[in-house]
Formats: structure tokens, C-alpha cells, sequence
């Protein structure tokens, strides 16, 4: 695997004056920043993972958590994580990194292009050596920072026989108030409930309204979920392609204050809504193929 380049290597070969630039934190994590007109956005290296995005004229709609270490090797709390090859704990390996390795992984940026009053950051992580899925692979991720966040997640199989994975994009949005918010998409879909031992029960007709710790996950999605946040009176949706599952989470207070990542009232701004093929929705790749899972976030003023 290659050695993750520094900071001033990347500003070498990718910098664009008042658009894009390189950083890194106390730590030593690099990260991307990037500037573009009133847009603003951030990706660290690591993980491949967007910390930030703000549309012009908006409020931020990612969520990152000020108490994240930012250290090697160490998730990042917030922002949209990369979950592969597994999500939640591994059923067979007990001793495995939760939700996989993508993660707290050091991918590699290949190409930056600029062009329709977007920036697009193209990444990639290759591997066959971990020892709880040692399977030939390279994952591609792209995203485009603009009046929309646009991210794609490719998976290749580069083993000679079929593999299967889950895998999620975990996305923490910032709202004005979790409790006052509402997700619409999910009507009619059959759902784990995490926190209730595991059972499957229906989202009713009505938007969902968290009242309380939330661990869902739902199966055979549609393809556009919403988020109402009426205290910054603006809706975002979350559009997606190639991921069947959506997952629901907030840790509500008791858990968030024993978060050290986190923090005790951070979980009052954060609700994540994430798409992605998980359990029954997981993934089965043949030999030599690829499979990807877009999702674009947009944001509406609400009067």
C-alpha cells in the first residue's frame, strides 16, 4: 500500500489557488479544504471523508463533532464515514473494527477536476490483506462539492470468484433541533429496530419524528428521503441510487454525553440518515465487476 502523501505534497500537485488547499491537523490528519464562490466544503484523507459542506447562502448541512481526535487511525465523529466491508460489529470476526476498515483507512487522491460551479475530488483505496476479509478489491470515491453534495461509492471485485459486502454511507446532518425534525421516505418500509432488541416492525404513514434514542435500519428504501428542519426552515433531501437500505440514528442524550467524541449536547444538532445495502440488502458482486451507490443532497428553503 502506498505512503500517504503530506499535506504540501498534495498542494503540490493539486492546489488551485482560492479554491482548493491542503491542511492538516494537530494530529497530522490531512484534509482538503475547498472554496468555491459562497460554497464551502472539506474532505480528510483518511476515510476518504467530507467534513463539511455549505451551499451558498445556507447554513451547514453536514455535521461534524468538534471533540473527534482528527488522529491516524482513529473514525472520525460526523461528517459522511464509509462504511465497507461490514456494518455495525462483524458476525464472525468479534475482534474486528466496527462498521469495517474504509474508515479509519488512508485512501489515495487521484484527480481533481473543476467545471459546472463544482469541484470534484476522485479517490481510491485498494487492499486484499486484512485479515478479517482478505479479499483483491479497490473502492473508488468520488465527490462533488457544489450547490449540491454529490458522492459516489464503487466497489470492484478484483478476486476470481463472487464476493458479498454491506456497506453505508453514514451521514450525520446538522439540524437546528433533532426533535423538532422529521424524515419522509420511509412510509411502508419494514425496519430493525436496534434499540428494541432486534425487532422488525413498519414505519407508519407519518413522517418520522425521533422522541428518543434511534438505531434503524431499513430495508428496500425508496430512492429520495427527506429532512424537514423547521427551526432553520429548510428541507434536505437526500437522493440515492444503487442502495437499498437507509439507516436512522441519533444517540439521544444519555449515550451522546458518554460519547468522549461526541459530547453531551452535540446530539441535539445531528440526525443521521444513511444510505447503503445492508443485511438483507447487502451486496453480491460477481468476479471482475463493479458496483456503485450514488447519493446527492440538496437543500430547500421552507417558509
Amino acid at each position: 500500500m502506498p505512503i500517504p502523501k503530506r499535506a504540501g505534497e498534495l498542494a503540490a500537485e493539486f492546489r488551485i489557488a482560492g479554491v482548493l488547499d491542503f491542511a492538516e491537523s494537530a494530529a497530522g490528519l490531512v484534509r482538503a479544504t475547498v472554496s468555491l464562490g459562497a460554497m464551502t466544503g472539506e474532505l480528510y484523507l483518511q476515510g476518504a471523508q467530507v467534513t463539511g459542506w455549505t451551499p451558498p447562502g445556507a447554513r451547514p448541512v453536514i455535521f461534524t463533532s468538534p471533540n473527534s481526535g482528527f488522529a491516524p487511525g482513529k473514525a472520525i465523529r460526523g461528517g459522511i464515514p464509509i462504511i465497507f466491508p461490514w456494518f455495525g460489529a462483524n458476525g464472525k470476526f468479534p475482534a474486528a473494527s466496527q462498521h469495517g476498515f474504509a474508515r479509519a483507512a488512508a485512501w489515495s487522491l487521484d484527480e481533481v477536476t473543476q467545471g459546472d460551479g463544482a469541484l470534484t475530488l476522485r479517490l481510491s483505496l485498494a487492499g486484499d490483506g486484512d485479515p478479517f476479509w482478505p479479499v483483491p478489491f479497490r473502492a473508488s470515491f468520488e465527490v462533488s462539492f457544489g450547490a449540491t453534495l454529490a458522492v459516489r461509492l464503487g466497489v470492484q471485485n478484483l478476486s476470481p470468484q463472487a464476493i458479498e459486502f454491506e456497506e453505508a454511507l453514514h451521514t450525520y446532518f446538522a439540524v437546528a433541533d433533532v426533535r423538532a425534525a422529521a424524515v419522509t421516505g420511509l412510509a411502508g418500509c419494514e425496519f430493525i429496530d436496534k434499540t428494541d432488541a432486534m425487532r422488525r416492525k413498519r414505519q407508519p404513514d407519518a413522517a418520522l419524528v425521533l422522541t428518543g434514542e434511534t438505531d434503524s435500519v431499513y430495508f428496500n428504501t425508496p430512492g429520495r428521503a427527506v429532512i424537514a428542519d423547521p427551526g432553520w426552515r429548510r428541507r434536505i433531501s437526500i437522493d440515492k441510487e444503487g442502495a437499498g437500505s437507509t439507516v436512522v440514528w441519533n444517540p439521544w442524550a444519555e449515550k451522546a454525553a458518554a460519547m468522549a467524541d461526541l459530547g453531551a449536547d452535540a446530539w441535539l444538532g445531528m440526525l443521521c440518515v444513511e444510505s447503503g445495502n445492508i443485511a438483507e440488502n447487502a451486496v453480491r458482486l460477481a468476479a471482475d465487476s463493479e458496483h456503485a451507490m450514488t447519493t446527492v443532497i440538496a437543500v430547500a428553503a421552507e417558509a
